[in-house]
């Protein structure tokens, strides 16, 4: 599978597992660990979540523990996913250390807006960058996946009173529309 496919499938996925909500109970975790990131890549992830949902007048990805959701979706991902996700945070790591000399997490925050915007693939990127443009793409939609699953991306950023999303949908329940 190629790299870029991989990733696809992967955000695709993380879709789904925010719309099941079977990853909140990590949230509540007071002794969480990463099952699959090492503590540095986690790290690297809550920086980088931090970066694309920054906390404003609400908490960001940080305070959503975006970063768990990620972690989730990455152990229910098939071994290709992970992998090019993995090899992703490892290539933005390597550009982070060779650009600033430092990791992702520990440079400035101009910086780390100068790699990302540089990664952005909403404007043209260097063939070079293709393997962190893809990654960032990827890591993107699973950010806001995982935030707007919590209720601080819910109800506090969004302003959901709980019938945003429904539990079950019923149908209509208009009489001349039965039957």
């Amino acid at each position: 599978m190629r790299r870029r496919d991989a990733l696809r499938t992967l955000t695709a996925s993380a879709v789904a597992l925010a719309s099941s909500r079977l990853w909140i109970h990590l949230l509540a975790e007071q002794d969480w660990a990463p099952a699959i990131l090492t503590a540095a890549q986690n790290d690297q992830v809550v920086a980088l979540t931090e970066a694309i949902i920054p906390a404003t007048g609400t908490p960001g990805a940080k305070g959503a523990l975006v970063n768990r959701f990620i972690d989730h979706a990455l152990a229910d991902a098939g071994e290709a996913q992970r992998r090019a996700f993995l090899d992703g945070l490892a290539w933005l790591t390597d550009h982070s250390r060779a650009e600033f000399g430092t990791d992702f997490a520990t440079s400035a925050a101009a910086q780390q807006a100068a790699l990302l915007t540089r990664i952005d693939d909403d404007g043209p990127v260097a063939d070079a960058d293709r393997p962190g443009a893809d990654f960032f793409h990827a890591l993107k939609g699973m950010t806001i996946s995982g935030y707007y699953s919590t209720e601080i991306g819910l109800r506090q950023e969004l302003g959901d009173d709980g019938r945003m999303v429904l539990a079950e949908f019923e149908g209509c329940t208009h009489p001349e529309h039965q039957g």
